[in-house]
């Protein structure tokens, strides 16, 4: 009796594991804040950048990568306040409305800033420095009105 009752549990405890995997296949997480290569979408509006957004707590969080991979940073909003995190290569020269970058250098813009997000509530901007860098700027999305349809793209196109 005692061996059939382990067996129950045993069989029991291996269902309850493959039934809890295949939720988890089923609804797959967005996570990796701060990874080179997060489980989430891209959804960057440019073919340079790659954008990845993660959602917790009613707080989004916008992560640029490079490229390659690299973390170049990464901003929280809700409501219209924004907060640099202090994750990626370049997270001291990201600025947003409440917060102004960390550092600053005598580099010129090599480019005109390109947008890398907009989620027509959010623009996150990326430009390329002479000595580099790249400083990226995080603000409330411009209505559109036609007037510079380079910053009305929607995000993930």
């Amino acid at each position: 009796m005692l061996h059939i009752r382990s067996r129950r549990a045993v069989f029991t405890a291996l269902l309850t594991i493959g039934l809890s995997g295949v939720v988890n296949a089923a609804t797959p997480p967005s996570t990796g804040l701060g990874q080179a290569w997060p489980n989430a979408t891209d959804v960057s509006t440019s073919p340079n950048y790659h954008a990845y957004v993660f959602v917790l707590g009613g707080i989004q969080y916008i992560q640029i990568n490079d490229l390659n991979g690299n973390v170049l940073g990464s901003v929280g909003t809700t409501g219209g306040q924004f907060i640099t995190l202090p994750i990626g290569k370049f997270a001291q020269l990201v600025s947003t409305p409440q917060q102004p970058a960390a550092t600053t250098s005598n580099a010129a813009p090599t480019t005109s800033p390109t947008t890398v997000y907009n989620d027509g509530t959010t623009t996150v901007t990326a430009t390329p420095m002479s000595d580099g860098t790249t400083q990226l700027s995080a603000q409330l999305a411009a209505t559109c009105n036609g007037a510079d349809p380079a910053g009305c793209g929607t995000h993930g196109s």
